[in-house]
């Protein structure tokens, strides 16, 4: 470790903080030391030649020399193979079982001696070396699993293990979660590991970070398709974009190439349109929970030192100049000495009434939930904990203690029904003091240590649902099987309401349980730009609901970048504001006289698009659309689109082209096919192309497609349907789903068309019966008049 990385942490956790997290850190790594077993001498091996086959339900085994290969096509249309008996369970990322075999697919010998299995939306090819190659039904292939090949101790018990994979010339990837750098993915390598960042706040190039899953979106002009390799350990994934030549026999196909430090073989695609295989990703590992409606307006993240007084001041800037505010986020600063489930009384003598008193002004509060426990016998927390056996021990029995917040602490084993169990019922105090929700933070989990990776040591065991294993195998997984804990609590507590839950890391499958807050990017324009890439590669990974900090963890900016983070910010699923109501103050929360005119339009444009979210929100739970997502999203085979990364659709409806560069007054935007109106001047554009948009310090760039209906707030605080003009000759429409409360609830959901004739836009809401007339009052744009 050198000086420069000494400084940042000492600045992070404090001088004696980090002494004790070095101690910590070397304790980790005698603990390793002694109970890893080092490898030794490993040998490869690859499946060989084939052997033979069995045919099973929605596909089977394929038997080579040194190896056997599982293949079941599901009805989703979902493809699952697994090597040396890897089955698609038992499975973090699942939501249940695994989906029911196809029965119409047949595994059936193919033309070259391998074996294939053909089913409706997918065939799935097998060579006699073990290629495994994923095709359209038109015969495109799509991707093509080399042979793998693993590498084995001398008594035979795996090591590792690698897959290359190829894909289309013209392919782009996307993922593998939070990617500070995305959300494409560029040549290079990236790590598979959830990671606290070390500096207090991340940029492009910054990797990695909390929230990564091995999970590549892959889009070409054959088709889309979605790869899962079903694995929670270690590994590293390296991507190479292909180059088309003069011909197709001169193309160079891009690859991945992905090694994992153990556990098991196991694969799954979803091939499709963008939508369909979002949806089918979805059907797989859960239905994104909506957050309440309050949780899709303006929060504030406190973050300073100040007590009750501070906190009504921060909500008393934002009423007294008549901006929305949602929520204020209260992180460790209002706990007894930053421990979990207290409360400084000193600061904050009666939570429950300020919590009560704002909640009738419409504020919530939320409260931040960490997962370490302070290792004292006088904490009732970990007492409770000791006495459930609740905590991560080594392999000798002992607990495994880090370094956090609070000190010296120890931490639940969330792999634990039982541990989760306890957990769960803890937040009884939390709801006890008014908080109407929570975030997760340092949930990857952290441990403070000025060198080498900050959690647990890898030899520290977990439960694993009863299998037994240890850090390695658990570490991706712990955020995941943590928010799990706190969303199935406080359902069990307050079973009326859907439970708020953020975390910052997690796994495939979070989505299940919350939403994430995407980190700290850093307080610059590197930041701003991280923001964004954070929001849109989550989504496509099927966790629609996240966002970042406005201001970024420093939460002092310029007025300029203040104002273009907040537009943007307004925009995307979590809109969280961190710092300043005014920029360029330092003093968290505090409220001066001045907020510039964009950030108050911004913030109450946002407002007026809450229909329009809560909408998003109940359809990503519906479909496992992201509301966010990339502009190519509806037309994948443009390629021009699948190089933008700075522009976004918001739903179907909307396209943002945020201003990311300093003193930028104007944004170059290609735009899909299709007619557009900008919003601020309702000017048309046509598309497919690029287009040279105004963006002054008041507004960034924000264009509706032609046709579309969306819900928004009308003048009196009521539903309005905003219908704008389709292009001559065409039709258009929109779906709105009503807020159904903060509780179960099924959503229902309205459909509208929109007609011209005879000049005149016309609004219809179908039904069963028909067509119908809006109950709602309709405002129409885009007629030029």
């Amino acid at each position: 470790m050198d000086g420069r990385e000494l400084v940042r942490s000492m600045r992070e956790t404090g001088p004696v903080q980090d002494l004790l997290g070095a101690r910590t850190a070397w304790r980790h790594r005698r603990t390793d030391a002694r109970e890893l077993v080092p490898r030794g001498a490993e040998r490869a091996r690859v499946p060989g030649q084939v052997r033979g086959a069995e045919p099973g339900p929605g596909g089977g085994t394929v038997r080579f020399a040194r190896a056997e290969l599982y293949i079941r096509v599901t009805v989703g249309g979902a493809v699952f193979w697994g090597w040396d008996g890897a089955l698609p369970g038992p499975s973090y990322a699942l939501a249940g079982r695994a989906p029911e075999a196809d029965q119409r697919a047949v595994l059936e010998p193919d033309t070259d001696g391998g074996w294939r299995v053909v089913a409706e939306r997918v065939t799935v090819a097998v060579s006699r070396e073990g290629r495994v190659e994923v095709r359209t039904p038109g015969g495109v292939a799509l991707r093509r699993e080399l042979p793998p090949r693993w590498w084995e101790t001398a008594d035979g018990a795996p090591a590792h293990w690698s897959q290359r994979s190829e894909v289309a010339a013209d392919a782009r990837f996307f993922g593998p979660g939070g990617l500070a750098s995305g959300p494409r993915l560029r040549d290079g390598t990236y790590r598979l590991w959830n990671s606290a960042p070390r500096q207090a706040g991340f940029a492009t190039g910054d990797e990695p970070v909390s929230l990564r899953m091995p999970v590549q979106l892959v889009v070409a002009d054959g088709g889309t398709h979605l790869v899962f390799h079903d694995n929670t350990w270690e590994g590293r994934v390296t991507l190479r974009e292909g180059r088309e030549g003069a011909g197709s026999g001169h193309d160079r196909p891009g690859t991945s190439d992905l090694r994992m430090e153990g556990g098991p073989l196991r694969c799954w695609v979803m091939t499709g349109t963008p939508t369909r295989v979002l949806n089918c990703w979805t059907q797989l590992t859960g239905a994104p929970v909506p957050p309440p409606a309050w949780a899709l307006g303006p929060q504030h993240a406190h973050r300073g030192s100040g007590g009750e007084r501070e906190v009504r001041r921060i909500v008393a800037g934002y009423r007294e100049r008549g901006l929305p505010l949602s929520a204020v986020h209260l992180d460790t600063g209002h706990l007894d000495g930053h421990r979990v489930f207290t409360v400084d009384r000193d600061r904050f003598p009666d939570l429950a009434s300020l919590a009560e008193e704002l909640r009738t002004q419409g504020t919530r509060l939320v409260s931040v939930v960490a997962p370490a426990v302070r290792a004292d016998p006088a904490d009732a927390v970990y007492a409770a904990g000791r006495a459930a056996d609740a905590f991560v021990r080594d392999p000798r029995g002992s607990e495994v203690r880090g370094t956090a917040r609070p000190g010296e602490a120890v931490y639940p084993d969330f792999t634990a029904p039982a541990a989760r169990q306890w957990w769960g019922a803890l937040y009884e105090e939390r709801l006890a003091q008014g908080f109407a929700g929570v975030w997760h933070d340092l949930d990857e989990p952290v441990s403070f240590a000025p060198f080498g990776d900050r959690t647990l040591p890898r030899s520290a065991r977990h439960a694993l649902e009863g299998r037994g294993g240890d850090h390695r195998e658990a570490h991706n997984v712990y955020g995941l099987a943590m928010a799990r804990a706190g969303f199935e609590g406080l359902a069990r507590l307050r079973p009326d309401e859907r439970p708020f839950v953020l975390s910052r890391s997690g796994w495939a499958g979070s989505q299940r349980y919350g939403g994430v807050r995407s980190g700290e990017a850093a307080s610059g324009w590197e930041g701003l730009r991280t923001s964004l890439a954070l929001v849109l590669g989550l989504g496509l990974c099927g966790v629609p609901y996240s966002g970042g900090d406005v201001g970024g963890p420093a939460g002092s900016v310029s007025r300029e970048l203040y104002v273009r983070w907040l537009q943007l910010a307004a925009h995307l699923p979590l809109l969280r504001i961190h710092g300043a109501l005014e920029p360029d103050r330092a003093e968290s929360g505090e409220c001066g006289p001045y907020v510039p005119e964009p950030a108050r339009a911004a913030l109450l444009e946002r407002e007026r698009l809450q229909p329009y979210f809560v909408t998003l929100a109940q359809l990503a739970g519906l479909t496992g659309a992201p509301y966010a997502r990339p502009v190519w999203w509806s037309h994948p085979q443009d390629r021009a689109l699948r190089d933008c990364e700075d522009v976004f659709l918001l739903g179907d409806a909307l396209l943002v082209a945020p201003v990311l560069e300093e003193g930028a007054r104007h944004r170059l935007v290609r735009l899909p096919r299709g007619r557009w109106y900008d919003t601020a001047d309702e000017r048309p554009y046509e598309g497919p192309g690029p287009v040279r948009l105004e963006a002054p310090l008041s507004r960034v760039p924000v264009l509706a497609r032609a046709g579309s209906v969306l819900p928004v707030r009308g003048p009196g605080g009521g539903l309005e349907l905003e219908a704008w003009a389709p292009a001559p000759g065409r039709t258009g429409g929109g779906l709105v789903v009503r807020d159904p409360g903060d509780g179960w609830k099924e959503p229902e959901t309205e459909r509208y068309v929109t007609r011209l004739r005879g000049g005149e836009v016309r609004v219809a809401r179908v039904t069963k019966e028909g067509t119908q007339t809006p109950e709602w009052p309709v405002r129409v744009r885009g007629t030029g008049e």
